[in-house]
């Protein structure tokens, strides 16, 4: 997926939910932070978003753009549209959201992707424990995108046990380690 691509997806879910913002936190939401994120971390066709004023919406946003939908075949990609809910964050992540404004060329107004901070965005991939999260995370630290302290503070202000915290603020130190070797 490319910026333009997720611009794309942004505006089309904004006039299918009749909302002027959408949260995005799938994979894509990298874009915010990364236009030019490497071609590795931009290997997903679906963009992941929730309608922000009427997430009421947000199941009218995936029938009409999603998976196997009219839109989807055209443009080779879809917009799943899914509860924030789905999505383990750390706490005031929409603090750190990043806006990415795009202009209805329509002349209709302005739509927003406030799309997931890289750090957040990381955080929640590796609670989501899946291969695929955990290779996304570790391409972001060798790439020096994210910052492994910053990543493990988010990591501590996640909703899940503090066990659990603890197992993966270690994964984070192992997996630097072998990155960025000292010595």
């Amino acid at each position: 997926m490319t910026r333009s691509q997720l611009e794309h997806a942004i505006r089309a879910a904004c006039r299918v939910a009749g909302d002027s913002e959408v949260l995005v936190f799938g994979s894509q939401a990298i874009l915010g932070s990364y236009p030019d994120a490497p071609a590795t971390l931009r290997t997903s066709i679906e963009v992941d978003v929730q309608p922000r004023n009427h997430p009421e919406n947000t199941d009218r946003v995936d029938g009409n753009l999603g998976e196997l939908s009219r839109f989807h075949e055209t443009y080779g990609f879809y917009v799943h549209g899914v509860s924030i809910e789905a999505a383990v964050l750390p706490r005031q992540w929409e603090k750190r959201t990043l806006i990415v404004a795009v202009s209805d060329p329509l002349g209709s107004g302005q739509y927003s992707g406030l799309c997931l901070e890289a750090h957040d965005l990381a955080a929640s991939k590796l609670v989501a424990d899946r291969d695929k999260d955990r290779t996304f995370v570790v391409t972001l630290l060798a790439e020096d995108l994210i910052d492994p302290a910053t990543l493990a503070e988010r990591v501590f202000e996640l909703p899940v046990s503090a066990e659990r915290r603890e197992t993966l603020a270690r994964w984070i130190e192992s997996v630097s380690a072998e990155l960025h070797p000292t010595g």
